[in-house]
């Protein structure tokens, strides 16, 4: 599919992001971080990081999803359900509660997912933290989601919208990845894929996704800027009829 122009008003002026928001590996110590995306977050997003695992640390395309969704498309996004695979500490799954509780008094459901069981209390505890400003109505639900298994109970089948940021770092995962994204996406359902590029095998993930689906390239700063690729997944249309 052709690349998707940024319109003017999903335009970044400066992407507040860059390679000093991704902790040291060599970092010895676990931290609660703050982060209000340029003022789109008020208040703004508290986060339990934990440099112990790959999944706990702040990543550029986690930071660009939910800055583009929380300037972009919060009027898409209010009363929907929400998946979000590989969620790790929860950072773009949380940002948007945060920033859809401010925004509107629709409720939403948000399921942060990860298939790494370790960090399934790191999401509790960033749930914990950011609860007193989340909507009471709406539900922010941590699971345990390995890609390529069966669906957990819960985690609702052709959910309004998909998140997965910086999924594509392991080549091995593509195939498992790409079977629960089928098992998950309706025809209604839009999944928003972000990663940074870091090997010529990341673009192996998005042939994938081509075949199966329709993918749109949603083009901006943050690829000059900080390396990140932003694509917007659907089911392909039916021509049959």
């Amino acid at each position: 599919m052709a690349p998707i122009a940024t319109d003017p008003s999903e335009a970044f002026s400066h992407l507040s992001v860059s390679e000093d928001l991704v902790p040291s590996r060599t970092e010895q110590q676990s931290q609660i971080v703050t982060l209000n995306f340029k003022g789109l977050l008020d208040p703004p997003l508290k986060l339990q990081t934990d440099v112990s695992e790959c999944g706990g640390q702040l990543w550029p395309a986690g930071m660009v999803l939910a800055e583009y969704l929380l300037r972009n498309k919060m009027d898409e996004l209010r009363g929907k359900t929400i998946v979000e695979l590989g969620a790790g500490s929860g950072l773009t799954g949380l940002a948007l509660s945060l920033g859809l509780s401010r925004t509107t008094n629709i409720s939403n459901t948000i399921h942060l997912t990860d298939g790494h069981p370790p960090l399934l209390p790191l999401l509790r505890q960033n749930i914990a933290l950011n609860t007193p400003h989340i909507r009471p109505t709406s539900l922010i639900l941590p699971s345990l989601l390995s890609w390529g298994a069966d669906l957990p109970p819960g985690i609702p089948k052709e959910p309004d919208i998909i998140l997965a940021a910086d999924c594509v770092y392991f080549e091995p995962a593509f195939p498992l990845l790409l079977n629960t994204m089928q098992e998950l996406i309706g025809s209604e359902t839009v999944c928003y894929f972000c990663f940074k590029k870091r090997r010529r095998a990341d673009k192996d993930m998005v042939r994938l996704l081509e075949k199966e689906f329709d993918v749109e390239e949603i083009r901006g700063s943050w690829e000059k800027e900080v390396g990140v690729k932003l694509y917007r997944v659907r089911m392909e249309e039916d021509d049959s009829e």
